[in-house]
């Protein structure tokens, strides 16, 4: 006898507004500013306060780019985030199965580039704590966090609110300790103390801007990290906007106020410019000159601790990407496995927790830009084509949260994105741009075998929307 639907392995409904916020913060925070300060200080101008012009820039790129999250993720809550919006906002039969591929086709670097970078930030602060290790003895620890990731993940969607849940808190206490420390510390002088020419205006500011707002971009990337797990939220249609604009403003006011602090703390000439394979673990230090070396090593720890906890939410939403695919049909079917028992895509958790042990090996600088480039034109601005497409073909679909002042967010939006693309050097353009048309490429060679569009009329048989959670 056939088992009833009820029966079969599938995702469960338990994020409320709580624990998607803390997933989207724990995300976003991580140790990004805690490795990128020095990086982000170096960018304009010959580097100081000025710089953090970067994070109001990439804040007005990703406050509207929010509201075309929130929006698409309100009218279509299933797991996959930008994979979904993609293949429904361009048609399933034609344009939105090429997307949805080309997104897949750069996520499988992207995602677990962006994990890694938090492995590999993890790792000045570990030779900060233990005061220089061997080379193999840094990479043992960094794999360990690694499987000990995937460990915690392995389990059931109900447990991993409440750890992550307690890892979001452990994170603002991390943060906490920064601002209320500094601003007891305070020195203006040392905060603003601006060099001659700080805004002069040429093309080398606009270079510089776009670079100071790359860096600001990754510190902010995560904000919606919530909309990858779209299945497993209570009351999506509210929860994952609210989240979204939550999880943007707050940790907008902590990395203004934590890099305030710390500025107002060590003279920022000190760590300027910052080397872009070894940057200063700058928090430790500010640790350190307040309250000496013992009280440095135990905040180190709770750096780490932050990190943790960043990687732990990429994890966890990005392991659904590949599921979401499968289960649709576009992409190999072993990742559409779930769980015969704890319910979650295990086979998916493992590809990109792997992928993100051998990414954390990487040069931190190379995997931020290499990691924004690949993402910007398929994911973040075929997103933007995607909303506006359903807002024109499908006026009636239900849509929870519309955005507001439509469509100028998205517009604003586009200009961003295409301003920071713009401002990237070269070789790295080149490079998305190769990698897009060799995913256009195996796309079409996908397409012929198959006997699927362009090389089929779209009456052809088409991947099943849904299959249950257990592949063949």
């Amino acid at each position: 006898m056939n088992s009833a639907p009820s029966e079969q392995p599938h995702l469960l409904r338990r994020f409320g507004l709580l624990q998607a916020t803390a997933l989207n913060m724990s995300n976003m925070i991580g140790i990004g500013p805690f490795i990128t300060i020095p990086a982000l200080m170096s960018t304009l101008n010959g580097g100081g306060p000025q710089c953090m012009l970067g994070w109001v820039v990439a804040l007005a790129i990703a406050l509207p780019d929010g509201l075309v999250w929130s929006e698409l993720a309100a009218a279509m809550p299933g797991s996959g985030g930008s994979y979904v919006y993609l293949r429904d906002g361009f048609g399933r039969e034609k344009w939105g199965r090429l997307m949805a591929f080309l997104f897949i086709w750069q996520f499988i670097l992207s995602g677990p580039m962006e994990i890694g970078s938090g492995f590999t930030g993890m790792r000045q602060y570990l030779e900060f704590f233990f005061g220089g290790l061997a080379v193999w003895k840094m990479r043992l620890i960094l794999v360990g966090l690694g499987v000990l990731v995937i460990v915690l993940l392995y389990r059931k969607i109900t447990s991993i609110g409440k750890i992550t849940v307690t890892l979001w808190l452990g994170m603002l206490l991390t943060v906490g300790v920064i601002i209320f420390g500094g601003a007891g510390h305070f020195d203006p002088k040392l905060a603003f103390d601006l060099p001659p020419g700080a805004f002069d205006f040429s093309l080398g500011f606009v270079m510089g801007t776009g670079a100071a707002a790359r860096i600001g971009v990754y510190d902010y990337l995560g904000y919606y990290d919530v909309c990858y797990i779209g299945e497993e939220v209570r009351n999506p249609g509210k929860v994952m906007p609210r989240s979204i604009l939550i999880s943007l403003l707050g940790v907008a006011a902590i990395y203004f106020a934590t890099n305030l602090s710390i500025i107002g703390v060590v003279p920022w000439r000190t760590f300027v410019p910052a080397p872009a394979d070894n940057p200063a673990p700058i928090a430790s230090i500010f640790v350190e000159k307040l309250w000496g070396s013992k009280m440095a090593s135990v905040f180190t720890v709770m750096i780490l601790w932050t990190a943790f906890a960043s990687i732990f939410a990429l994890v966890l939403g990005y392991s659904r990407i590949p599921y979401a695919a499968a289960r649709d049909g576009y992409f190999f079917k072993v990742f559409a496995r779930l769980h015969p028992t704890k319910d979650f895509p295990h086979v998916s958790l493992l590809l990109i927790g792997v992928l993100a042990i051998a990414f954390g090996f990487v040069n931190l600088t190379t995997l931020i830009d290499a990691l924004l480039t690949t993402r910007i034109v398929v994911q973040f601005i075929g997103q933007i084509g995607a909303l506006i497409l359903l807002r024109r073909l499908k006026p009636d679909m239900d849509r929870p949260f519309r955005m507001w002042l439509y469509p100028l967010p998205a517009l604003v939006a586009l200009a961003g994105w295409i301003f920071l693309f713009w401002t990237t050097g070269w070789k790295l353009i080149l490079a998305a741009l190769v990698t897009l048309a060799l995913g256009v490429g195996f796309f079409l060679l996908w397409s012929r075998q198959t006997r699927r569009w362009p090389f089929a009329s779209a009456e052809s048989p088409l991947p099943p929307e849904k299959t249950s959670g257990r592949a063949d």
